[in-house]
């Protein structure tokens, strides 16, 4: 049976009322790979538009806390809490992390997924003056707790 569904083939929001409020966390990986010099001034902050790392971080939480009004069905979470977290990986990529957290009815992978899409593209968006060869090479959910399940990414 698909959740978002109903009989009529009609897409819905899911009922989570009767959902019991647990705490739940999900963390969520974005990686942008950019020549070296362009991943260099950066992490120095010595773009042309400012401080680019400081613009994803805050990016990368707004996306988490507007989730809701990006994705169609996504319910409104009160998030508790959103971190965005930056790692070199090699001359020329960027990994991107947020971790959100909440209590509540319903999971937040989706707020941590769009949070790390949200800062990738604002990373992109703050260094493109240095090159548009910038590729976002992937997104993914690294590992949820709470509810009915865990999911830890054994990749």
């Amino acid at each position: 049976m698909l959740t978002h569904i109903n009989e009529k083939g009609e897409a819905i929001m899911v009922d989570i009322s009767e959902k019991a409020v647990t705490a739940r966390t999900a963390t969520a990986y974005a990686r942008i790979r950019m020549q070296p010099a362009a991943l260099a001034a950066l992490l120095n902050a010595d773009l042309k538009k400012g401080d680019g790392l400081a613009a994803a971080r805050i990016a990368g939480i707004l996306g988490a806390k507007k989730t809701s009004e990006l994705i169609p069905l996504c319910h409104n979470i009160p998030l508790d809490k959103v971190t965005v977290t930056f790692e070199k990986e090699g001359d020329g990529a960027l990994g991107i992390y947020v971790r959100a957290k909440c209590t509540y009815k319903t999971g937040v992978e989706m707020e941590a997924i769009t949070g790390a899409s949200v800062a990738a593209l604002t990373v992109y968006d703050m260094c493109k003056a240095m090159g548009k060869d910038m590729v976002i090479e992937e997104i993914r959910l690294l590992e949820k707790t709470g509810g009915k399940s865990d999911y830890h990414d054994e990749r």
